[in-house]
């Protein structure tokens, strides 16, 4: 089982994020609402089934509109090199997580790996972001 607490993340597009996200990660829609009194603002939230309480925000890159060329190149590249911050997943077990994850085709850059406080191991999505899969230990 995998537990988020509610993040943000930054996404080129979110159609992909969300099937990458739905398809690969084997989350579910929590919310696509799009608000056309903030420019067709699109408010897209995905996670685990069963947990209303908890949810990824997947944040389209604002366009020209929202930022001037030169604030949005720089969110652009920031978010390219997965700035955009690193989202825990927590699961009851790692390496039967990351078997299941790899086997719908998501791509680790880290296998799990002991680590002082339980086993991880880490993907970036389509957009870059870090993603940490974390088997945490009671200490």
């Amino acid at each position: 089982m995998i537990r988020i607490a509610t993040a943000q993340l930054w996404v080129h597009d979110q159609d992909e994020a969300l099937a990458f996200y739905t398809k690969s990660v084997g989350m579910e829609v929590k919310s696509d609402v799009t608000l056309p009194e903030m420019g067709n603002f699109r408010w897209l939230t995905v996670g685990p089934a069963g947990q209303e309480d908890v949810a990824i925000v997947l944040m389209a890159i604002p366009g020209p509109p929202v930022f001037d060329a030169e604030t949005q190149s720089q969110v652009e590249q920031l978010t390219a090199k997965g700035a955009a911050g690193t989202v825990f997943l927590t699961t009851d077990d790692c390496d039967a997580a990351y078997a299941e994850l790899s086997g719908r085709g998501v791509e680790f850059n880290e296998k799990p790996t002991d680590r002082p406080y339980g086993r991880d191991c880490g993907f970036r999505d389509p957009s870059g972001n870090n993603i940490r899969l974390t088997e945490l230990r009671d200490m």
